[in-house]
Parts: structure tokens; sequence; C-alpha cells
């Protein structure tokens, strides 16, 4: 087995996703429209739920939650877990980790069959690999990895508890 080597603690995790909130309070926060975070299965979910909860007390409208789901190798079914209308709402889409860029494109699919207002994608933690058009627009870390190396975003009872890479 490889060894892990931590690259973000639990603490630097919370520092970086509290100025991620704010990241997203100064950009939306003028918005009337509801916030919708999408976060992708499964830690972008867990994600998705702590950033709605930093980032609700700057915000008067309504911040949801909602899931999206699909095989991140070969994704032919994407299912949002609550079916609703994107149509005129801000859409924040969130992932753990950001690779080629594929499941965050893939992940759009089901909303640009709507009207949404504006799409954004978060990450924690964006790799230099990129195959596909996406660049997402809050980040808590940049890394330039090699193609051998691969990073995992630890979750326990529906919080981070650190990154390593392997």
């Amino acid at each position: 087995m490889k060894e892990k080597k931590e690259i973000l603690s639990q603490q630097i995790i919370q520092f970086k996703l509290e100025r991620l909130a704010l990241e997203v309070a100064e950009n939306l926060g003028d918005e009337p429209e509801d916030i919708v975070l999408i976060g992708i299965r499964n830690n972008g979910y867990i994600m998705a739920n702590t950033m709605a909860a930093l980032i609700q007390p700057y915000f008067q409208q309504k911040v949801e939650v909602n899931g999206i789901a699909m095989n991140k190798q070969k994704p032919e079914e994407i299912k949002l877990d609550v079916p609703f209308s994107a149509n005129g709402k801000c859409i924040l889409l969130i992932d753990d980790v950001a690779n080629t860029g594929r499941t965050l494109l893939y992940a759009l699919k089901p909303l640009l069959q709507q009207y949404p207002k504006r799409i954004q994608t978060m990450v924690l933690i964006e790799r230099m690999h990129k195959l596909f058009p996406i660049k997402p627009d809050y980040v808590g870390l940049s890394l330039a990895t090699t193609l051998q190396e691969h990073i995992v975003v630890e979750m326990d009872d529906h919080q981070i508890i650190g990154a390593y890479l392997l």
C-alpha cells in the first residue's frame, strides 16, 4: 500500500471552507434568487452541506442543498437526488477534488436542460491535469501532482477530516 502524505489537516480544511464561504457571499450575496448548492456524491455532497451552513448567515435568500449521483468513470446516468427547477436560480456545483474536469462537466448535464441564471463550480482541491474545459470558480487549494499520484479526501461522520496524497 502506498504511503499517504497529509496535504490538508481538518483544521486547515475548515479555514479554507470558511474562506470559500466568504468568496461565495461576496460574489453571490447581491443575487435576489435562491442559491442551490449541488454536491457530487459522496464527498461533494458532504462538502455542500458544510458550505450551506457556512454561507447561510450571509444570505437573505434561501440556500438549498441537493445531491447528484453518477458513475464517475462512466457517467451515463446522472441523477439529482431531488429533481427541481433550476430556472432562474444560481447554482453552485461542488466536489472534493477536480482532476481532469470530467466529473464536473458531466454533472452539468441535467442542469443545462433547464435555464439557470448562473452556474459556478467549487472544489476543495484542484489538480492540474485538465482534459475537459472546466475551471472551478472557487478553489481551496491548487496542487500540481504527477499523473501517478492520487488525492484522497477522507470523511468521517459527515465531516471532512483530511486530504492526503497517495
